[in-house]
């Protein structure tokens, strides 16, 4: 079974920045497979989630959260479109957000920031600890993401669902 791990706030506005490939060349003994520039892994040796996290945080020059995910809830969030019918285009982003711990009780599975009016951020739907959604391609999507953990109660990060995509074929 190999592991998706995804490292939250990397490369972001200046902040928190390495080089996710050197990482990655690190772990080589774990077969860690780099994707993009936001700390996004595959790992395809046999490791367990806590060993792999503590290797990695290890080697980083600062503290992050190391969001570990089991191939096979990546594969069963990718087997369909999650977004059909669903506006898209070149100012309309799809994303998936990963929790780094069971959302709190409460936070309803469908909604959209702001409240009323024109939407910045939709939440489409939760599966397990993935949040499905579109955000506009605007400076206020950095901060809808904000809300919408504050909202969740838990740490998480946010890629693109190409990404995801990307992580699926590498997996197959």
């Amino acid at each position: 079974m190999a592991l998706v791990v995804l490292l939250r706030g990397i490369n972001v506005g200046g902040s928190r920045r390495f080089r996710p490939s050197a990482l990655a060349r690190q772990l080589a003994r774990f077969d860690v497979v780099n994707i993009g520039a936001a700390g996004t892994f595959i790992v395809r040796a046999r490791v367990s989630a806590a060993r792999i996290r503590a290797e990695i945080r290890r080697r980083l020059p600062f503290a992050t959260d190391v969001i570990v995910c089991a191939d096979k809830d990546v594969r069963r969030l990718t087997a369909r479109d999650r977004f059909a019918g669903q506006p898209s285009g070149a100012g309309v982003l799809r994303f998936v957000t990963t929790l780094g711990a069971p959302r709190k009780r409460g936070v309803p599975t469908r909604f959209q920031l702001p409240p009323t009016g024109r939407w910045g951020l939709k939440v489409l739907g939760c599966e397990g600890r993935f949040v499905i959604g579109l955000h506009r391609r605007e400076m206020k999507a950095l901060s809808h993401l904000a809300r919408m953990e504050k909202l969740f109660g838990v740490p998480m990060t946010t890629r693109q669902w190409s990404t995801f995509l990307t992580i699926r074929r590498l997996l197959a």
